[in-house]
C-alpha cells in the first residue's frame, strides 16, 4: 500500500482541484464534463448552480470533516468552511434547503420555462417552488454537515445556520410524527409534496439527524421529535392481511399518490425498508414496540410473492383488498402528451421497481435473531455494529454508490486511487446521462466526467486507509 505521506499528498491534490477548478463559491453540482467542465446536477445545471441533494455540496463537506479528523490538517476545515458559506447563502428563509442553490435567482424562472419544465421524467423539477425539501436527503444532509462542522469548530456562525435548520425540521413535523416531502406551504401546490412521506427516507433521515442533534447538543426536544417519528411507523402500518406500508399518507393515514408512477397503495419495497428501520429503532431505543409490527408485515410480504415469476419475487405495488400486483402504463413521448394509467399487465409497464427480489425467509430469520435479544443486548449490538462501520457510514446518492463499487478498500485499490489522478489533479469516470426530454425513447449520453461522488468515494477509501492501515 502507498505510504501515508503519499496518500495525504494525493488527497490534497484532488481537493485542490475540486475547489480551485470545479467549485462555485465553495459548492458543487454532481459532475462536470471532462472536456469543457459543463456542470450537471440531477439535470444539466446553470453555471450559477450548485447541488445540495447528495452526493453534492454537503456530502463533500462531510468528507472534508473526516479528512480533517484523519490527518489533523486544518486545510480541510478551511475548505469545509467554504462549503458552509455556499450552503448558508442558499438556505431557504424557513431553514431548509432545496435540491439545488442558484446564485443567480433572477435567471432561474427562465430556466424552468425553457428547460426544467420540459423534463417530464423529473416531476420534482416541473415547476419552481418557494419552499424547501426533505426529499433525497437534501435538507437533512446539509443539516448533518452543519452539526458536525459546528462540533469540529464551535464557530457561532455555523451554529446560527444549524439552529435554523433544526428548527425547520421540528416545525415541519406533523403532530402524528410524519414529515412532508416539502415545507412550508406544500399543501398550496395541491400535489404529493404535503403528504406524510416514507419514500426516499424522508422520515427516516429526519429521525437520524434529530438523534444526532440530541446526542451532540443535549436538547430533549430533538429526542422527543425523533421518537414521535419512530412512532409514526407504528401508526401508519396498514391493516392485515396487507400489513405493510405505503410510500405516502394523507392526514387520515390513508395511502396517497406520490409522483405519477407512485401509487396510493401498499408497497413491498417500502415495507422492507420500514422493517429494517424498525429493527434499527429497537437497537437505538431498546423499545420492543418497534418490533411488534414486523411479523404481520412479513406475513403480507410472503402472501404477496408472485407465483411463477422468473428472476424476481415481487413487484412494488399491490391493489388494496385484492392484493393483485398493479403496474403503471405510460403513454406519450413528450411532456405535452405523456399520460399514466393503472394496469394489471407487467409487459410494457413503466419501469419503476416493477421487478423486485425479496427473500422473505431471510428477513424472518433476521427478525428472530433480533427479537431474541434483550433490550440491553439489542442496544449494545447496535452500538458495536455502528462503531465497526467504515466510512461513509451510509450511502446517499447513486453516483456515490457506483463510485464505491468501483473502488476497493484493499492495498491494490488504494494504490489504484493514488495513481489515478489525471494531469489536472482530478479523478475521471464515465457517466451516463438520460435524455431529459425523451428519457425512455432517446439513447442516453455517455461522457467522461469529474464526478463529485467519485471524489467523495475515493477520499473515503483513502481516509479509511489512514485510519485503519488499509
Amino acid at each position: 500500500m502507498p505510504a501515508r505521506d503519499t496518500i495525504t499528498h494525493t488527497m490534497r491534490i484532488a481537493t485542490d482541484f475540486m475547489f480551485d477548478t470545479l467549485a462555485n463559491e465553495g459548492g458543487f453540482v454532481w459532475f462536470y464534463r471532462a472536456d469543457d467542465l459543463t456542470p450537471y446536477g440531477e439535470l444539466k445545471a446553470r453555471e450559477s448552480m450548485i447541488w445540495v441533494e447528495p452526493p453534492g455540496t454537503p456530502s463533500v463537506g462531510l468528507a472534508l470533516l473526516e479528512a480533517h479528523k484523519a490527518t489533523g490538517d486544518s486545510y480541510y476545515l478551511k475548505r469545509a468552511g467554504e462549503v458552509a458559506a455556499a450552503l448558508a447563502k442558499g438556505q431557504h428563509p424557513s431553514g431548509g434547503w432545496n435540491y439545488f442553490i442558484d446564485f443567480d435567482p433572477e435567471g432561474l424562472p427562465a430556466y424552468y420555462d425553457e428547460f426544467f419544465s420540459k423534463c417530464w421524467g423529473w416531476q420534482e423539477y416541473l415547476k419552481q417552488r418557494d419552499n424547501a425539501t426533505f426529499d433525497d436527503y437534501s435538507t437533512t444532509e446539509a443539516t448533518r454537515f452543519f452539526l458536525r462542522l459546528y462540533k469540529a469548530t464551535g464557530d457561532p456562525k455555523h451554529k446560527a445556520v444549524l439552529d435554523k435548520a433544526l428548527d425547520f425540521i421540528l416545525e415541519a413535523q406533523y403532530p402524528d410524527g410524519g414529515w412532508p416531502q416539502r415545507f412550508p406551504g406544500a399543501e398550496k401546490d395541491h400535489d404529493y409534496s404535503a403528504a406524510r412521506t416514507f419514500n426516499d427516507d424522508v422520515s427516516y433521515d429526519a429521525i437520524q439527524v434529530l438523534l444526532e442533534a440530541h446526542e451532540q447538543l443535549g436538547e430533549e426536544r430533538f429526542h422527543a421529535a425523533a421518537i414521535r417519528g419512530m412512532d409514526f411507523y407504528l401508526k401508519s402500518q396498514l391493516p392485515a392481511p396487507q400489513a405493510g406500508w405505503a410510500q405516502q399518507y394523507n392526514g387520515d393515514l390513508k395511502p396517497v399518490w406520490g409522483r405519477p408512477f407512485e401509487i396510493d397503495t401498499v408497497s413491498s419495497t417500502q415495507t422492507v425498508s420500514n422493517i429494517l428501520q424498525l429493527v434499527e429503532f429497537y437497537g437505538i431505543t431498546g423499545d420492543p414496540r418497534y418490533l411488534a409490527p414486523i411479523p404481520s408485515a412479513l406475513d403480507w410480504l410472503e402472501a404477496a410473492q408472485i407465483q411463477g415469476a422468473k428472476g424476481y419475487t415481487h413487484t412494488c405495488f399491490y391493489e388494496m383488498e385484492t392484493n393483485r400486483p398493479i403496474y403503471i402504463r405510460q403513454t406519450g413521448t413528450t411532456i405535452d402528451d405523456v399520460a399514466y394509467s393503472l394496469t394489471d399487465e407487467k409487459e410494457g409497464c413503466y419501469p419503476y421497481a416493477h421487478e423486485v427480489n425479496i427473500d422473505v425467509s431471510y428477513y424472518r430469520d433476521e427478525y428472530a435473531r433480533v427479537a431474541a435479544r434483550s433490550p440491553e443486548e439489542a442496544m449494545a449490538f447496535y452500538r458495536a455494529t455502528k462503531e465497526k462501520k467504515t466510512l461513509p457510514e451510509d450511502i446517499k446518492g447513486g453516483h456515490l454508490a457506483v463510485a464505491l463499487s468501483r473502488t476497493q478498500q484493499t492495498s491494490e485499490g488504494i494504490a489504484a486511487i493514488v495513481g489515478g489522478l489525471d494531469s489536472r489533479g482530478g479523478w475521471r469516470d464515465e457517466v451516463t446521462q438520460m435524455n431529459p426530454f425523451q428519457p425512455f425513447t432517446a439513447p442516453p449520453e455517455k461522457m467522461e466526467a469529474y464526478i463529485v461522488g467519485g471524489y467523495i468515494a475515493r477520499m473515503y477509501r483513502l481516509i479509511n486507509a489512514l485510519n485503519t492501515g488499509l
